[in-house]
């Protein structure tokens, strides 16, 4: 990610959390798929909201991001809610992913394929990878994000090789995007 994305997430966030303070609807509402312990890592995290989150379950959670903004306002969030979360300043397109292993690696409205198969590398035995994107069919009704953000229909479970599907959905769902949600398991 060049440098003009960094500086244009800082803005973002320094403006205005364009995601703001709760978790997703989505993921709220599968709340129990999710463990409640072990080490979490937040790809592409902004200011916090599913770090802490996960962190409030009792997760050990590292937040990923570009953006030095995004993370100030998570070291901000986390403290203010008695949590404790490790912030990671990283262009998760060229640096080097965050080492694991991760019980969970969570993924929600950012997407660059290649990684995917370096974040299931990188999880434990039973580690759950997490993703939550919108799909082409979002543009039906918005104009953001753009194509190559988006997902092709029922492309997410094809992006999951080797791991056992625990949920999977597709449609418009809680956050008012057409989005595809995936959770699945690394076999032992």
């Amino acid at each position: 990610m060049p440098a003009e994305d960094q500086d244009k997430w800082d803005r973002r966030y320094a403006e205005l959390d364009p995601y703001g303070k709760e978790p997703s609807g989505v993921l709220a509402r599968h709340e129990s798929l999710f463990p409640s312990s072990g080490n979490a890592l937040d790809l592409a995290g902004g200011s916090g909201r599913h770090a802490c989150w996960l962190a409030g379950r009792g997760m050990q959670v590292t937040i990923a991001d570009i953006s030095s903004e995004g993370l100030e306002q998570a070291r901000t969030r986390s403290e203010s809610a008695g949590l404790e979360i490790t912030c990671l300043q990283t262009d998760l397109e060229i640096d080097p992913f965050p080492e694991g292993p991760w019980n969970l690696v969570l993924s929600v409205l950012y997407l660059w394929r290649p990684l995917i198969p370096v974040a299931i590398s990188q999880l434990s035995a039973g580690g759950l990878l997490v993703i939550l994107q919108p799909t082409v069919v979002n543009l039906e009704r918005h104009k953001r994000p753009p194509r190559e953000f988006l997902l092709a229909e029922d492309e997410l479970p094809s992006l999951a090789t080797d791991l056992e599907i625990v949920h999977y959905e597709q449609g418009w769902l809680e956050d008012g995007r057409h989005d595809a949600f995936l959770v699945a398991r690394k076999r032992p």
